[in-house]
């Protein structure tokens, strides 16, 4: 049945806070999926630098002087801040393309959980107070951020199988429901040219938001679109990197709440995943209708 959680600051004295709400959010969903638990947190942009979180099942030997090596590929200045089995690369933007194209060479068994300014996404096995703690979630800031923990019905438990997926610059999607129409969706979006790691319906509605953003669309519209060519069952939440979008199918058979403050937007798919948000007692509260996109921009 899977949890998921959103969060959008709309006041910045929230935003060193973000990491420790968002976790508290999704670790009060931690009956709605046991298997994997997964965070993206949108935090502050470096002039000219762009990022890459990736993973790795063995960080000690990939990790060791993967930033001296992936540096001179690109003939550029590279920092790595290694975080549990993830780390995350900076680099100048310009090459953000040429660092994915030569990180198979130079670790094979790397794999990227998001690139961006702003992104960054931490996901794995376990419970989600396990992987918050894992890579240290609560001492994150940011201006917005998603998070999902995953009863796993229709692909394995990996970490790669974990929410968020992202399949774009900045962008991520969260997802409860299932998707009947994703294989067919797939193959042309692959026709299209788009890539992909996982056999996860998810995978294929992060794949085609992308896609549809990447013609011109923006969120909002992106978002629309979806309810015409996605069959199923399914709530998004979804984020870019100004941006934050939530998404009910037109039965709307998944739950979800939402609540809005002057200082926020909160999504939860049960209320208590927002019960200790600060002014929650303020909040307007309310059932996002059903096939109706809402978004915000900052």
């Amino acid at each position: 049945m899977c949890g998921i959680v959103g969060l959008f600051l709309k006041d910045d004295r929230l935003a060193p806070d973000l990491g420790t709400l968002l976790a508290g959010m999704l670790v009060t969903l931690t009956d709605r999926g046991p298997d994997s638990a997964g965070i993206a947190i949108y935090g502050a942009e470096a002039p000219g630098a762009a990022k890459l979180t990736v993973q790795s099942d063995d960080p000690e030997a990939d990790f060791a002087t993967l930033a001296d090596d992936l540096g001179r590929a690109l003939g550029a200045t590279v920092t790595l801040r290694p975080r549990g089995n993830h780390a995350v690369l900076t680099l100048p933007a310009t090459g953000l393309d040429a660092a994915r194209t030569a990180l198979p060479g130079l670790r094979p068994g790397l794999r990227v959980m998001s690139a961006g300014r702003q992104i960054e996404i931490y996901k794995d096995t376990g419970l989600p107070r396990d992987v918050a703690a894992r890579f240290g979630i609560g001492g994150m800031a940011g201006s917005h951020g998603i998070g999902h923990t995953r009863m796993a019905t229709e692909s394995a438990v990996t970490t790669m199988g974990a929410h968020p997926f992202s399949t774009g610059a900045d962008q991520c999607l969260v997802h409860n429901g299932s998707l009947s129409n994703h294989n067919n969706v797939r193959r042309r979006l692959r026709h299209a040219g788009m890539g992909f790691e996982t056999d996860n319906d998810s995978e294929v509605a992060a794949a085609y938001l992308t896609h549809r953003m990447a013609g011109g669309d923006d969120l909002g519209a992106a978002l629309t679109h979806a309810l015409d060519d996605l069959d199923g069952f399914y709530t998004f939440v979804v984020g870019t990197r100004d941006g934050f979008g939530v998404l009910r199918d037109p039965i709307a058979c998944k739950p979800a709440v939402m609540a809005e403050t002057g200082a926020y937007v909160a999504f939860g798919s049960e209320y208590r995943a927002m019960a200790d948000l600060p002014g929650i007692e303020q909040a307007r509260i309310w059932e996002p209708e059903p096939a109706t996109v809402y978004f915000w921009t900052h």
